[in-house]
């Protein structure tokens, strides 16, 4: 039996369960997965049984609960300081906790506009209200982190980290909506979408058979 439990929902449109479950790969702490199909009959109270927040990922682990994609990744990182979930130097560490909780609290419009599907193409979304500020600003992050002094590696901050996982639906989004993009960042979310653990996911999410229409997760 795993040493820990995570709750999420449909791989192919609940953005917050990749991130959270990307978190938990990275970490190497062993975990057995428990996917509840979101707009489903009584997928409500399914989630409810695990955490009185009702939403997912929910990581159960030692007698605790986490139940908030953040905090999850916050969580794994204290009980996993090996696995680099955030960068070793302080200043860099700073600086990825703060694009993680701007993509944490942010971006309303590519939200909105380009819900996660990572089986499909819809491309020419951004002309959706507030869209291309939000694609501006993420290309600004990414260009900035990725010509760093001292940057090496093919993730925003060398390897794979929280922060990495915390745009990981984002990269989804922009494939999905053919979103253009300068070179060095189509590198990025090519490095992010080959990640053997991304790949893990993708596979399950295009083998799942539930349909949500117009996804908003």
């Amino acid at each position: 039996m795993a040493e820990a439990t995570l709750v999420i929902g449909n791989k192919n449109y609940s953005s917050w369960s990749l991130r959270g479950w990307l978190m938990a790969k990275q970490s190497g702490v062993a975990f057995d997965e428990v996917l509840i199909p979101l707009d489903r009959d009584g997928f409500k109270d399914k989630i409810l049984a695990y955490s009185s927040a009702g939403r997912v990922p929910i990581l159960v682990h030692d007698g605790r609960t986490v139940w908030e994609s953040l905090a999850i990744g916050e969580y794994l990182a204290e009980v996993a300081p090996e696995a680099g979930l955030w960068p070793a130097e302080q200043g860099a560490r700073a600086q990825a906790r703060a694009i993680a909780s701007e993509m944490h609290a942010g971006f309303a419009a590519v939200r909105t506009h380009m819900p996660m599907d990572l089986r499909s193409q819809w491309p020419d979304r951004d002309d959706e209200p507030g869209v291309a500020e939000d694609v501006r600003r993420i290309i600004e992050i990414w260009s900035g982190c990725l010509a760093g002094p001292g940057h090496d590696g093919p993730y925003l901050f060398g390897g794979f980290g929280i922060v990495d996982a915390m745009f990981a639906p984002v990269v989804g989004r922009f494939l999905t909506y053919g979103v253009d993009m300068p070179e060095t960042c189509r590198a990025y979310t090519k490095a992010v979408w080959d990640w053997p653990a991304m790949r893990e996911w993708l596979t399950a999410a295009e083998a799942e058979s539930w349909v949500i229409e117009a996804p908003k997760i």
